[in-house]
């Protein structure tokens, strides 16, 4: 990915910018880069027709960490627009996280899902995985408040997924990530079906205008809290447009996620829209939101509250 990214408008239009002021005091630290002797996974790439979004067709990869075992089945952690996370030189590099975290115990054994939004198109635009041409569905997907893409992941990926992999159903073992529209998706997923995913990721995320996403501080604040564990970031330099103001939005959902009682953190930077800062602190953000993760012992019985 080069630069800056940025996610404009709808989410539908997206191109690349100079890296803006703020984001440069974010640097990507040790356990964003490959580390000798850390074990390697494994990414295959895929393509997809949903039934679910009639007419759409996808890119997504899977990543199996060197250290996955069938017998014993794997933690599951989902990304929206995958190719920006799942890039080893862009601004997240999601897989080298995942093999130095997994390696230190850090998190458990985890299958991830690099996901792309779905064109409606007959077949796959021809070249590199990216922004740009824009998938026309992305805001459609990720910016409606429904059980749809929920429904989309639990009915048609994960099961996919599962044919060859052994994956937790525990919601505890499951974990959603993604950057603007991504981000709010991320969460919409979670608090539709809490009972699949416990964990929630969100790079500056779109919770503004799009598509009725500025409701969810009210709908939290009178809403019985969900079992959802969350990690927000966003910056000061972020969107401001017709559709809202990001940094404002973030802050909203904060106070209500502090108000409701969730388990939750903000990491309230001075970047720009963008995986700048995110990127930075992707490590110690999988740290907190596994932070309660212990690898079994021999013998040991998980125990269930």
């Amino acid at each position: 990915m080069r630069a800056a990214v940025v996610l404009v408008a709808l989410g539908l239009f997206l191109t690349t910018a100079p890296i803006q002021a703020g984001d440069e005091i974010y640097k990507l630290g040790a356990d964003s880069q490959r580390q000798e002797g850390v074990p390697q996974g494994t990414v295959t790439d895929h393509v997809w027709r949903s039934k679910i979004f009639p007419g759409t067709i996808r890119r997504y990869s899977v990543y199996v960490p060197a250290q996955y075992d069938k017998s014993q089945p794997a933690a599951l952690m989902v990304f929206q627009d995958g190719h920006a996370y799942l890039n080893e030189t862009g601004q997240f590099r999601a897989t080298v996280v995942m093999d130095n975290l997994i390696h230190q115990k850090a998190m458990p054994v985890t299958i991830g899902l690099f996901i792309d939004p779905g064109y409606l198109q007959e077949e796959l635009p021809a070249g590199r995985r990216g922004w740009q041409p824009r998938p026309e569905n992305r805001s459609f997907e990720y910016d409606t408040l429904s059980d749809q893409y929920a429904r989309f992941l639990l009915e048609e990926i994960v099961p996919e997924t599962a044919r060859q992999y052994s994956i937790s159903a525990d919601r505890e073992k499951r974990a959603i990530c993604g950057i603007s529209s991504g981000g709010i998706c991320a969460w919409t997923v979670a608090w539709e079906r809490p009972d699949q995913f416990h964990k929630v990721l969100s790079h500056v995320g779109s919770f503004t205008n799009i598509r009725g996403g500025h409701n969810y501080p009210a709908l939290i604040r009178k809403t019985e809290r969900k079992p959802i564990r969350i990690f927000l970031q966003d910056g000061s330099g972020d969107l401001d447009n017709a559709h809202g103001n990001w940094p404002l939005a973030n802050q909203e959902m904060a106070a209500a996620l502090k108000f409701a009682g969730y388990d939750y953190q903000f990491a309230f930077g001075e970047g720009a829209h963008n995986g700048i800062h995110g990127g930075a602190i992707l490590p110690a953000s999988l740290r907190w939101l596994w932070r309660d993760w212990q690898p079994e012992s021999p013998g040991k019985i998980e125990e269930k509250n």
